[in-house]
């Protein structure tokens, strides 16, 4: 037997980067896996695909309806849809600091009370949030993504609260940089673009970047049955940069 026989699970951003490595890690052990994103196509067989703007309330309400019918519940939520941004407080305008908040924070909100009906009747309920290093360490050009992500870590500890007499865990996973098409994107717009990932690289002490395997590993630990006393907890994927000092190389 595996470790997600007969739990269903739903991935929000999960046709992409680490929303798409998580759906079939979860797939992979035996869970029953719905992806909500902006696409519902080219997903691995044995992902249901359900279209959903973590902005619109409708739809995220009509997603996870759909998605909790096709699969017979909801056990696992994984809250990964996110969106970034680049600057400093000086440099993204406000339409752009609510955008981006009202994805990467009130999304997860709206996803997670369309969902919590379903995972009161789940006798094994987690929600893992994907957060980021940039929550608790000081990036440079990276003050509305770490706002956002900031948000994430609390509300996270305030759902793992709040939830935790209903039976529902509530973590978060902390990536470092990771090898997803958004940082790629990111890299094509630098001016060099190796030297930059060079110096991404040189940022976490195992001196690469992190991949998006590892994080959906990490998330897999959070969302399983057998972490069943993990609630509250912020787990990192970082190569070591949360708490490391290296020393540099002579």
């Amino acid at each position: 037997m595996r470790e997600f026989d007969g739990l269903a699970a739903v991935v929000t951003g999960g046709a992409s980067g680490i929303g798409l490595a998580t759906a079939r890690h979860l797939a992979d052990r035996g869970a029953r896996v719905a992806s909500l994103d902006l696409r519902a196509d080219d997903l691995p067989e044995g992902i249901d695909g359900f279209v959903a703007d973590v902005t619109d309330d409708a739809a995220v309400r009509a997603a996870v309806t759909a998605a909790a019918e096709r699969l017979g519940g909801i056990d696992i939520l994984v809250n990964n849809a996110g969106i970034g941004a680049v600057g400093t407080v000086e440099d993204n305008p406000d339409d752009e600091w609510h955008r981006v908040f009202d994805v990467n924070v009130v999304g997860l909100v709206r996803v997670s009370r369309a969902a919590l009906p379903y995972l009161r009747r789940s006798n094994h309920a987690a929600i893992v949030n994907t957060c980021s290093i940039a929550a608790h360490a000081g990036l440079p050009d990276r003050a509305l993504y770490s706002a956002t992500k900031g948000a994430v870590q609390a509300l996270t500890a305030a759902m793992a609260a709040d939830h935790l007499r209903e039976g529902i865990r509530v973590c978060c996973v902390n990536p470092g940089t990771a090898d997803t098409p958004w940082v790629r994107r990111l890299l094509d717009r630098a001016e060099d673009p190796e030297a930059e990932l060079a110096a991404l690289r040189a940022r976490q002490p195992t001196g690469r970047l992190v991949s998006a395997e590892e994080v959906a590993h990490a998330i897999g630990y959070l969302a399983s049955p057998l972490a069943g006393a993990t609630t509250g907890t912020v787990l990192a994927v970082d190569g070591g940069m949360h708490g490391l000092r290296l020393r540099a190389t002579p």
